[in-house]
């Protein structure tokens, strides 16, 4: 257990509130910590993050077991309340910008902290293939017959390749993250036109011309 300062502030929809009020007033909070690329449009945020944060859109299993839940990210407040409108997410969302580890810190973890009284411990963290408990449709593809359809599977011959496989993108649709992104017609792939899966059930999510990231605002 790693104690830090519970009072640090992170920003929410109300403004700046310190850490400890997270906890919703309960003892234990897991939060994920999900990337965020500055001034990117909704298309060019984390693909990876975006899969996780859709599958823990509620907490209400981990609250009533007295667990609270939020997402924290280090983009700037006003760019992180439109994605997450957009989005529909209902998981309360905090900015962390300028706060440091382990609030702050390493993106793309999911990490669980301990509250006594008003001490707060950090008390694990994961990130990687650690995070695939979330993600309850990788549990699910696991039970299929052709599973995941990912590049380093030992398949019989004949077995149908899974995902995006054209023409001089031999690999493509077959990386462990094939899944991530796809275009308006649903075909996992990484190029222009494509968005982070979930985003396709949003009212007004159209094929774009560009990822928007490193400066190429759509």
């Amino acid at each position: 257990m790693v104690e830090l300062d519970g009072t640090v502030e992170v920003v929410g929809p109300d403004g700046p509130v310190p850490f400890l009020d997270l906890f919703q007033g309960r003892d234990e909070l897991v939060v994920y910590k999900h990337m965020w690329y500055d001034g990117a449009p909704h298309q060019g945020q984390c693909e990876g993050c975006t899969t996780t944060a859709w599958h823990l859109k509620d907490a209400v299993y981990l609250n009533a077991r007295g667990v609270s839940f939020a997402i924290l990210t280090t983009g700037p407040w006003d760019e992180v309340a439109p994605y997450v409108e957009f989005m529909g997410y209902t998981q309360p969302w905090y900015s962390v910008r300028g706060v440091e580890a382990p609030v702050g810190g390493g993106m793309g973890h999911i990490a669980c902290f301990l509250r006594d009284g008003d001490r707060v411990f950090l008390t694990y963290s994961t990130t990687g293939r650690g995070n695939e408990p979330v993600n309850g449709s990788l549990g699910l593809l696991d039970m299929t017959p052709y599973g995941r359809g990912e590049a380093w599977e030992d398949n019989p011959e004949g077995w149908p390749v899974i995902g995006d496989v054209r023409e001089g993108h031999p690999s493509e649709g077959r990386q462990a993250c094939w899944y991530w992104r796809s275009d308006a017609d649903g075909v996992a792939t990484w190029g222009p036109t494509s968005r982070p899966v979930p985003q396709w059930t949003r009212p007004g999510a159209t094929p774009v011309e560009t990822l928007g990231r490193h400066g190429h605002h759509h």
